[in-house]
């Protein structure tokens, strides 16, 4: 019952289609009830004898319904015997039918409807978790990433969930039905026959116990299994990222065999998983045969003995059956929601996950930036070990500073730090003397544009490329920025010009294309301060040139933060950082630095530049 409490937790803003889901199926089991106490009539027109039915009709019952000797069952089977001496068997027979037809109709259009209104439920609810997921992964700082597995968190995002679709709300139509059909069945087989009844207090827990055990096995085997394919989603992610590296390596089969083992385990969990799954139906169903045997057994002495009408017998085996069904299918559902709320859990290891980068209440909002950025006695560390180590540096407004340094030294870490991509462990980051974490993060941000080594572009236009972030910006608008990245030319030459697709990742370009792209992007949003890095490490002599054109023309009076690989692009820079460890072991311009002879000096020597 516990877990079927925390499905109902999903459906908060949805009651009013819960609420008209219930009412629908109260009246579809109301007509099922109905259709079903048709037997006691048809059974007596067809059975019943002529003494009989004038037996009945001597010995009125009492017609008081407030009378201590009053009997509904008695009362009603004296109403139908007057009936049939009235009108005759065929007459009555012709009536019930009637009814009975009319019954089933109204109990199918309530069921539909009911269906209806909770297809509303179940999707809504899958739409509002995808919708939170998505937003907490936006959220979440990059730490979180670096200790996680991009393929993992996509198998939450969509395997899970579809798990969460199919196992856990496809059990709410259990909850808000099924229960209904049992409280009212029960509530007439009780009504008909107490003693007949009490086997089905027995037969409840019995079948509970059996299938509560059967759902806590189910769970973990679950669990196991989402685990499993979120390893295999992961490794299927990494295999695409890195097929070149795969056939250049001769490294398929070793890669084929890595995935067979990871898909094998996969497959073992799963049946299992599927075994256990699958045993709840028919224990369910055979304890539920039992129970018929049973009750056909004892009520069979019941009739022979004349302690209950044969017609009502038939009837209440007839009730029996249906009340077997609901609590098949209860049980069927608790199995299945074993599975989705396995998944569930691992859904809300995401969306329980700590963002640790946020506004603090009631944060400032800095429109300019009009002085300089300090970073003060700045330390940081991503676990235990120390990445920057007192780091102490002003860059001034409308200066150029450099970041070189060996691979390892904190560089690209340093320049992380600025739009709070992870946040300081000791010291402070100040813009005009504000303490950034005071600022707002859309605010900071505002200041900033980024262009990093390997270009990020998405599957979309070169124009919404150009211009993501800022939906409004118009053709000319693109178009300039395009020109000042030295873009333009070749974005005219594609066949579709600004509305070609890049593809996934921009695959459809060159590494000189794709960087330029990213540059006028940065040169729409138009920041005050610029974070370069690396950003023509990786090209070709040709396209570096082109991106340094575009990059000079980006940098013009702005406060730029350059990570720079080859030292030529920053030799203009209005102060060189070097840092080694962690730390800033060296700074002031090239010529000083040169004339100093120390690390940055021989870096300029393994680059054949001095």
């Amino acid at each position: 019952m516990k877990e079927f409490l925390k499905i109902l937790t999903l459906i908060k803003g949805y009651r009013k289609y819960a609420i008209l889901n219930v009412l629908l199926n109260l009246l579809a089991t109301f007509f099922s009830l109905f259709s079903l106490m048709m037997l006691i009539p048809v059974t007596e027109i067809l059975f019943s004898q002529g003494d009989k039915l004038q037996k009945i009709l001597d010995n009125p019952p009492a017609t008081d319904f407030s009378s201590f000797d009053f009997s509904l069952k008695d009362y009603l089977f004296y109403l139908l015997a007057e009936q049939i001496e009235t009108v005759g068997h065929e007459q009555v027979l012709l009536m019930v039918c009637i009814l009975l037809v009319t019954a089933i109709l109204l109990k199918n259009l309530a069921t539909y409807f009911a269906l209806f209104f909770i297809a509303v439920i179940r999707n809504g609810v899958v739409r509002d978790f995808r919708n939170t997921i998505y937003n907490k992964i936006i959220e979440l700082p990059l730490a979180y990433y670096s200790e996680e597995k991009k393929g993992d968190i996509i198998s939450r995002m969509t395997n899970d969930l579809k798990e969460v679709e199919w196992s856990v709300l496809r059990s709410l139509e259990a909850i808000f039905r099924d229960p209904i059909n049992i409280i009212v069945f029960f509530g007439t087989l009780i009504w008909m026959s107490p003693s007949l009844t009490l086997f089905l207090v027995v037969f409840f827990p019995i079948s509970g116990l059996l299938i509560g055990l059967i759902g806590k096995s189910l769970r973990r085997s679950a669990s196991k299994g989402q685990e499993k394919l979120g390893g295999l989603v992961a490794h299927l992610e990494e295999t695409l990222g890195g097929l070149r590296i795969i056939k250049a390596f001769n490294a398929k089969e070793s890669s084929k065999e890595k995935f067979k083992n990871f898909n094998e385990d996969y497959n073992n969990v799963m049946i299992k998983m599927y075994r256990k799954g699958d045993l709840a139906s028919p224990v369910s169903e055979f304890l539920g045969i039992a129970l018929i045997a049973t009750v056909l057994l004892y009520g069979g002495r019941l009739v022979f003995t004349g302690e209950i009408r044969s017609s009502m017998f038939i009837t209440y085996i007839g009730l029996l059956s249906q009340l077997i069904s609901p609590f098949k299918a209860i049980t069927s559902a608790y199995s299945n929601a074993q599975r989705g709320l396995s998944a569930m859990d691992r859904i809300k290891e995401i969306t329980n996950a700590e963002v640790t980068i946020k506004n603090k209440e009631n944060p400032i909002e800095k429109p300019t930036f009009d002085n300089q950025i300090e970073y003060k006695n700045v330390s940081f560390k991503y676990g235990a070990e120390y990445v920057l180590k007192n780091i102490n540096l002003t860059i001034h407004k409308g200066k150029m500073i450099a970041l070189v340094g060996q691979s390892g030294a904190g560089k690209s870490t340093l320049a992380d730090l600025l739009p709070r991509f992870y946040d300081v462990s000791e010291g402070s980051i100040q813009l005009d003397g504000i303490d950034i974490r005071d600022l707002s993060l859309e605010s900071l941000r505002s200041h900033l544009g980024v262009v990093t080594q390997s270009p990020i572009l998405f599957n979309d236009t070169i124009f919404n490329n150009i211009a993501f972030g800022f939906e409004a910006a118009t053709t000319k608008q693109v178009e300039e920025a395009a020109k000042i990245a030295n873009a333009h030319e070749f974005i005219q030459n594609l066949e579709n010009g600004y509305q070609t697709n890049v593809g996934d990742g921009g695959g459809s370009l060159s590494g000189g294309q794709r960087q330029r792209i990213s540059i006028a992007r940065a040169v729409l949003k138009n920041p005050d301060i610029l974070i370069l890095d690396e950003a023509t490490s990786s090209l070709d002599t040709e396209s570096e040139r082109l991106v340094q054109e575009a990059l000079n023309n980006l940098m013009k009076n702005r406060t730029s933060l350059v990570i720079a690989h080859r030292l030529s692009t920053v030799q203009h820079a209005d102060e060189i950082i070097v840092m080694h460890g962690g730390e800033i072991t060296e700074r002031g311009t090239h010529k000083e630095l040169v004339a100093l002879g120390g690390k940055y000096k021989k870096l300029t020597e393994m680059q054949s530049f001095a």
